[in-house]
């Protein structure tokens, strides 16, 4: 028994594995691979350079692999590259690179991604991220893992995400979030350290002390940026509080350090 309902269409040049589940009314294009245990839902439109992994789940009415909306784009064959256990829910958009930045758009594994989430062009979605209905990220933007987006927020072109970072509901992202910070706002500015959250994810006590202490340093103490970075880095070999540094605590420290400081929109702050 198939399992490509009878109203699909699908290009005789896609690669779908037999096991894979196309239901009524899905266009699936010639240039498309879905691997094992994948189903495609309802009115859903797979196009383009696509690549799907294993076991995603991708809703109805979702488009994938559709053309980048960018005026620059000349038809050039762009891809979309999404790996295993994503869930894409109704009516979410995410589009092909452009050759004015590596021609991909990827997204890593186990996200989930709400109903009319779009995902523009060349940006680079981590592994265990959570965007939230009507997120909307627009084009080069990259979100590191376990990254949650709220409900409605919209991210500026190349704005980098760090990992572990909380971005709440009906927010307006225009620069950086460095990793384990939470941000919020119709500007987003810092609220604090994602601490619930690194609890749940199993960070120690002591290294979330550690990120809370150079998250003051960063943004409470009243230092300049250069200052802050310098104060953050002496943390590693100094400690803070007449305490030493675990090793854990040290790695998360270079994370955050590393990402402030290669920024090239600017951090919120």
């Amino acid at each position: 028994m198939s399992l490509i309902h009878p109203t699909a269409i699908v290009d005789s040049q896609a690669k779908i594995d037999s096991s894979v589940v196309i239901g009524p009314y899905a266009v699936i294009g010639p240039n498309v691979s879905i691997s094992a245990g994948s189903t495609i839902g309802s009115h859903t439109v797979i196009e383009g350079h696509t690549r799907l992994g294993q076991d995603n789940k991708i809703g109805h009415f979702v488009s994938l692999g559709g053309a980048p909306q960018d005026m620059k784009y000349r038809g050039e064959p762009t891809e979309l590259v999404i790996g295993d256990r994503n869930t894409i829910r109704e009516f979410a958009t995410i589009h092909t690179g452009t050759i004015q930045d590596k021609g991909l758009t990827k997204i890593g594994d186990d996200n989930w991604i709400m109903t009319y989430v779009h995902i523009a062009h060349d940006c680079v979605i981590g592994n265990h991220t959570i965007l939230s209905s009507n997120a909307q990220i627009a084009g080069h933007v990259v979100v590191e893992d376990w990254a949650i987006l709220g409900a409605m927020s919209g991210v500026h072109q190349f704005v980098r995400i760090g990992q572990h970072v909380m971005l709440g509901g009906a927010s307006a992202l225009v620069q950086d979030i460095p990793p384990f910070v939470i941000a919020a706002g119709d500007k987003a500015q810092p609220h604090g350290l994602n601490a619930e959250g690194l609890k749940r994810r199993g960070f120690t006590p002591e290294t979330i002390s550690a990120l809370r202490h150079a998250y003051r340093v960063l943004y409470k103490d009243g230092l300049t940026f250069e200052q802050a970075k310098t104060a953050i880095q002496l943390m590693k070999t100094e400690g803070f509080d007449q305490t030493t540094l675990a090793q854990e605590a040290i790695e998360k420290i270079d994370i955050f350090l590393n990402f402030i400081s290669s920024s090239s929109r600017g951090i919120i702050r």
